[in-house]
């Protein structure tokens, strides 16, 4: 075995509030001896921890007699601590394995995990072997899954067989966990059936399904020129934009739909159903991999245009037409960013460039180069007379509703008009310096100019009115409402809300008097204990370790990067900014109770090269590169009894 792995220590018994995929049964890790464990600490809401399970999806599979996921589901929001919610999540994200409800954090405690999401290996004898933080361990896992089996194989204390996962009875319906809709010209509805991996469109009513387009089957693939509609494919689909009347005839398409797991944007004929790839290669976007743009080592600069299907995506999760900008605008999840689509761009081939955002996690207004956005999930057209070519945008992981605006000159502007940050959340009315939204991810204009947004977790529908800047309630009892749609009916206005927990669109008519209702849910603030640190120097280590078979990637400049920051910045005396040390000495402020710190961490590897006959490195062989990363939101408390040290491990 590797020896940098951890020290042998005992795995802590799962304890939670009950399983699922079990088949009813309670899991110990006495059932588990004899498999290679890996748990993996996740919430339903974090972009990031769903990132983790496609990229264990096909380990999961290979390994299907060695290896037993456990999912220990460690909630952020309060919504997420509901039940009936998490098992709505683990059917909607086709989670394959046992799943530990962890509502008080009580195994998130036991293994000390300070990250959404984080994976430990257990042996098969019960002790644990490696942790780590983030997304892009796929390769390291596996690799260190393989040694785990090959050694315990040895050793007689490998169990091959079944482990305790039992499949849930599917329930048949017609849509399945739908994300995002639209109206089509023809009065009909399209909508993101994310469930299903299609799209459906339904007759007038929001109920008879008229067609489907697409197979049915999670994947990535376009129409052939002489396949029907329904063999393309798409993996959990989600916004939907109709392209401009005048740019149809040029474009092929009538749709742009925002493919989600397949991290591409896709263009679909409404007159066959015919689905082609416009943006994306179909792998993810990784921040700071070196090969996101054709091989390049070089950033995204905001207003460089890249080839539209050369660049890896992330979670593109709602898409926008802005008449000003010329393009679509994407709301980019899975960076945390905005980017703009210009289909025409590079002699007609299309390209995208980033908009707004540094990729980092939080909520940070201003020019869109220097803003921070959280898992940017809806978006639409302001509307009104102070509409200004603006757009709303539903920022999910800061509970909030931000406004972005062009600057003429290519780039945009950021505004916060309801929320927080990442940390506080509820369902307060009244003035939007104190409204309080939870995990929002849709949002609409009235003609009036006021927003509707989808509130989410809270079940709700919300409107802020910009002229008098209040919030208020139009509507509560909705199943995760993840869009919402204006339509004109007998002389009045009504909002289509896509209720994606409950499968079905919703009709719900606008209150005689639109403004709403005044309600106070509370405030609250995400359960996660804070961590005590001592004023003064404190020595920040983020652990990582190169999986068997692998070492650190310099062929591009540093392997390691590490970025900090706080929230107020008034916390950190000394120690914020970007390095390529996985360690720093930071310096905290005595005068500071509270607050946040921000690290972000990167780490490159490759595959080892095996050496040639002369003893060098055989030049015929290409290593494979892998890349870790993660973003930690690390509440603390500044205490005289606290450490004055902290450790992150990116992997360990």
């Amino acid at each position: 075995m590797n020896s940098s792995r951890l020290p042998r220590v005992r795995a802590s018994e799962l304890v939670g509030r009950g399983w699922l995929n079990t088949g009813g049964r309670d899991v110990t890790l006495a059932d588990l001896r004899g498999k290679v464990v890996v748990l993996d600490f996740w919430t339903f809401c974090c972009v990031n921890c769903l990132h983790v399970l496609d990229e264990l999806r096909e380990l999961e599979e290979r390994h299907r007699d060695e290896l037993v996921v456990v999912g220990v589901h460690s909630p952020k929001f309060a919504h997420e601590a509901d039940p009936d919610a998490l098992a709505a999540a683990v059917e909607r994200y086709e989670v394959r394995h046992p799943v530990l409800d962890d509502p008080e954090l009580v195994t998130w405690g036991a293994y000390t995990a300070r990250a959404w999401p984080t994976l430990v290996v257990v042996d098969p004898e019960g002790y644990v072997v490696a942790q780590m933080a983030g997304e892009g361990h796929a390769s390291a896992i596996e690799a260190i899954v393989d040694e785990l089996v090959a050694e315990h194989d040895a050793k007689g204390t490998l169990h091959r067989g079944d482990g305790p996962y039992v499949p849930p009875e599917p329930v048949p319906s017609t849509l399945r966990f739908p994300a995002k809709s639209v109206a089509l010209p023809g009065g009909t509805l399209l909508v993101a059936d994310a469930g299903h991996h299609s799209l459906a469109e339904l007759g007038a009513d929001g109920e008879t399904l008229l067609r489907r387009i697409g197979s049915g089957e999670r994947g990535l693939a376009d129409s052939r020129g002489d396949s029907s509609a329904d063999e393309a494919r798409f993996s959990e689909p989600n916004g939907l934009c109709l392209v401009p009347g005048e740019l149809r005839p040029t474009l092929g398409y009538d749709v742009l739909v925002a493919d989600t797991v397949n991290h591409a944007l896709r263009g679909v004929r409404l007159d066959d159903g015919a689905v082609t790839t416009v943006a994306g290669t179909g792998a993810q976007f990784m921040v700071g991999g070196q090969e996101n743009v054709l091989g390049s080592t070089d950033g995204f600069d905001a207003g460089v245009v890249h080839p539209a299907t050369s660049v890896r995506l992330s979670s593109p999760w709602d898409v926008v037409w802005s008449p000003r900008l010329g393009a679509f605008v994407v709301a980019m999840a899975g960076n945390h960013t905005l980017w703009a689509f210009d289909p025409l761009a590079l002699d007609g081939h299309g390209g995208v460039r980033l908009l707004a955002g540094t990729m980092n996690e939080g909520l940070e207004d201003g020019p869109g180069a220097d803003a921070w956005f959280a898992q940017p999930s809806g978006l639409a057209p302001a509307a009104g007379p102070e509409a200004h070519d603006a757009l709303w945008l539903a920022d999910a992981e800061t509970s909030a509703l931000r406004r972005v605006e062009p600057d003429g000159d290519g780039g945009v502007t950021v505004s916060t008009a309801v929320g927080q940050g990442l940390f506080d959340f509820g369902h307060r009315d009244g003035p939007a310096a104190e409204a309080l939204l939870q995990h929002p991810l849709g949002v609409t204009t009235l003609p009036d100019g006021s927003v509707v947004v989808a509130d989410t977790y809270n079940g709700a529908l919300r409107r802020f009115d910009p002229v008098t800047q209040q919030v208020t309630t139009l509507a509560t009892g909705l199943a995760e409402p993840s869009d919402v749609l204006v339509e004109a009916g007998e002389g009045a206005l009504r909002l289509l809300v896509v209720e994606s927990a409950a499968h079905r669109l919703t009709r719900v008519a606008l209150p005689a008097h639109v403004a709403g209702e005044v309600l106070d849910g509370g405030a609250q603030r995400v359960a996660r204990p804070a961590t005590e640190l001592a004023p003064g120097e404190l020595r920040l280590e983020v652990p990582f370790v190169p999986a068997p078979g692998q070492k650190l990637d310099d062929r591009w400049g540093p392997s390691t990067e590490l970025r900090v920051s706080a929230t107020p910045p008034e916390l950190l005396l000394d120690g914020a900014g970007d390095g390529v040390e996985l360690g720093r000495d930071l310096v905290l402020n005595p005068d500071v109770a509270e607050g946040v710190l921000h690290v972000t961490a990167k780490a490159a590897s490759c595959d080892k090269v095996p050496l040639g006959p002369d003893g060098e490195p055989d030049p015929d062989v290409f290593p494979a590169c892998h890349l870790a990363q993660q973003d930690w939101g690390v509440p603390v408390r500044v205490s005289p009894d606290g450490d004055d040290s902290l450790t992150l491990p990116l992997r360990g």
